[in-house]
């Protein structure tokens, strides 16, 4: 099976999850797009009604109202219910990095606001510790952003400013991002909070304490693990 074949096996087993009457977030990235494909075909076959989105991202908007999938207020005045969402890192206590699709502001608020997340990854994504295999993503202000890189340099990372097409990469709110690999990451807590406490730095792509399940797709099948499991 193919990577995406082990995407598309998780996202199908967390929507799943989605009941009638929910308020659902539908996360960035291409696992999480998998669950979106699957809520929408579940509305055109009748399996799945009454439900209300809100999308983590403009893209991902786009495509739930190609879909018909029917979206709430961008300033959600409505609780979600549950979340779909991937991740490019997951450590054994369910702690997240994400961020690589650009969406990690939104991707957060959603998660914040959510009675459950779920997040849809392939074994690739398993983890022993945060930064093993990923940068964190940094998303900052332009203005005094050079100051900012500086600052996570001398937090011990390898800063790289992010770019698409031959331009700086630009977030949905205007930002920019900074991609910045520590390393395997000793205290995850510690370092978010520096990172929080930075005026100029809008967000980052540390999800500590968010995450319910977390549904694993590989060779071996598809598993579903739950916070607080032995």
């Amino acid at each position: 099976m193919s990577a995406d074949s082990f995407k598309r096996a998780a996202a199908e087993a967390a929507v799943a999850l989605v009941q009638p009457g929910m308020s659902i977030g539908l996360g960035t990235g291409s696992t999480a797009l998998f669950a979106t494909q699957a809520i929408g075909a579940r509305l055109r076959e009748g399996s799945l009604r009454d439900i209300v989105a809100i999308a983590t991202s403009k893209g991902v908007d786009d495509l739930a109202r190609e879909l018909g999938i029917p979206l709430q207020d961008d300033a959600m005045p409505r609780a979600v219910d549950l979340t779909i969402d991937g991740a490019d890192e997951v450590d054994p206590d369910f702690n997240l990095i994400k961020g690589a699709g650009g969406a990690l502001l939104r991707e957060k608020v959603v998660a914040e606001a959510s009675a459950r997340e779920v997040i849809v990854v392939d074994e690739s994504k398993l983890s022993p510790r945060l930064g093993t295999r990923f940068p964190v993503p940094v998303e900052v202000l332009e203005f005094g952003w050079q100051s900012q890189a500086g600052f996570l340099a001398g937090l011990g990372a390898e800063v790289v400013p992010r770019r698409k097409d031959g331009q700086p990469f630009r977030t949905d709110q205007g930002n920019l991002v900074l991609d910045c690999r520590f390393g395997p990451i000793a205290d995850a807590h510690a370092l978010a909070a520096r990172l929080a406490g930075r005026a100029g730095v809008v967000e980052h792509g540390l999800f500590l304490g968010l995450v319910h399940d977390v549904i694993v797709a590989g060779p071996g099948g598809v598993r579903h693990l739950r916070r607080g499991d032995p």
